[in-house]
């Protein structure tokens, strides 16, 4: 930091460099008008025309004064407002022209972008750092029974298996190993859309696509859990195209299959084309419905479900819950320009409604 004296020669050197054109100007008028005043051999019009340069002179003296005082002030109120780390704007000395309200102004909306930016870069920061803490403690749970199952395999490996129920308790095992470790893997890809979704380079692809299709490849990829749930399982023929990202929308159905197995203990999952209303429609729809018999969302749960971190009722009695299902495929879904609903009745079940449509 300079010191005062370092600080008024460094203004008066600027004050030089900015005015010397118009002071080399005012001179060389001065001096022409000196000059000719001496080319009068009339003493008393040489005496007057003397006199008005150097009354002329006076005043310009004065007025470089007074500009260089403004001049100084300005300079002072910039390299002080400088000097500060947040907020400078606030110290910045008053605008007395039009060019300078203008820089000001925009000086002043530059800072507060840069605030909005900064704020919404910490709050995406507080977001994934409270994500990923719930991520954390939701993925302890199938590693831990990963690891106990694993235990119980070792233990039936050292004794001797002389009972076909050892066989049998062995394939329940290892097919709960399996749920388990796809567990481990949706909540790492669900980790990883998290991550990438806000991300400049969301790697969306969009081309023309059977949705019937997509669908298909999630059910293949959640028949280990179907299978082990002991649920029905029904999946109507449907004809819909739209203009999607695969890999995006996989995740989205593949959310809804998840939370549909969390929250249905009897009877079983439906998939199906349908109108706009929800009600199943045979050949070519513009809508996929999830549904679901499970113990439904509250009526008053219902307007909050795409809220970050939202959980509800369900979410209490599943302390496993995380509310950032169905948040990320309302993000996603709307950033491929789709519809997402969820109709529900509690103890009945729940239907999610996919639209292609615009609505």
């Amino acid at each position: 930091m300079m010191n005062q004296k370092e600080m008024n020669m460094q203004i008066c050197r600027a004050y030089i460099r900015d005015k010397w054109k118009a002071m080399g100007l005012y001179i060389l008028i001065v001096t022409v008008f000196y000059a000719v005043a001496f080319l009068y051999h009339y003493d008393q019009v040489r005496r007057n025309m003397v006199y008005a340069v150097e009354i002329t002179v006076f005043f310009g003296i004065l007025a470089v004064l007074a500009d260089y005082r403004s001049y100084h002030i300005k300079c002072r109120g910039l390299l002080f407002s400088l000097q500060k780390e947040e907020e400078r704007t606030r110290f910045l000395p008053e605008a007395k022209n039009f060019p300078d309200s203008l820089f000001l102004q925009l000086l002043v909306e530059e800072e507060q972008a840069k605030r909005k930016s900064v704020t919404k870069y910490d709050e995406k920061q507080k977001e994934m750092a409270d994500y990923y803490t719930l991520w954390t403690h939701q993925i302890k749970t199938p590693i831990a029974a990963l690891r106990l199952l694993l235990q119980n395999e070792d233990i039936m490996s050292a004794g001797e298996q002389q009972r076909s129920g050892n066989e049998e308790r062995k394939e329940g095992q290892e097919r709960r190993c399996q749920e388990e470790l796809f567990k481990i893997e949706q909540y790492a890809q669900m980790a990883l859309c998290f991550a990438r979704l806000d991300s400049p380079s969301s790697d969306f692809l969009f081309k023309d696509y059977d949705v019937y299709e997509i669908v298909k490849q999630a059910v293949r990829k959640y028949s280990v859990l179907f299978l082990g749930s002991g649920l029905s399982f029904r999946m109507e023929e449907f004809e819909i195209r739209a203009v999607t990202d695969e890999k995006w929308l996989g995740f989205v159905v593949e959310q809804v299959f998840s939370n549909a197995l969390k929250y249905t203990y009897q009877g079983g999952i439906a998939i199906y084309g349908a109108d706009a209303d929800g009600s199943m429609r045979s050949g070519k729809a513009s809508y996929l419905v999830i549904e679901d018999t499970g113990i439904g969302i509250r009526e008053s749960d219902l307007p909050r479900i795409f809220e970050r971190g939202f959980t509800g009722y369900n979410g209490r009695l599943d302390r496993k819950s995380t509310g950032i299902g169905l948040y990320l495929c309302d993000r996603i879904m709307g950033r491929m320009a789709h519809s997402m609903r969820v109709v529900s009745v509690p103890g009945e079940g729940t239907k999610v409604i996919l639209g292609f449509v615009q609505e």
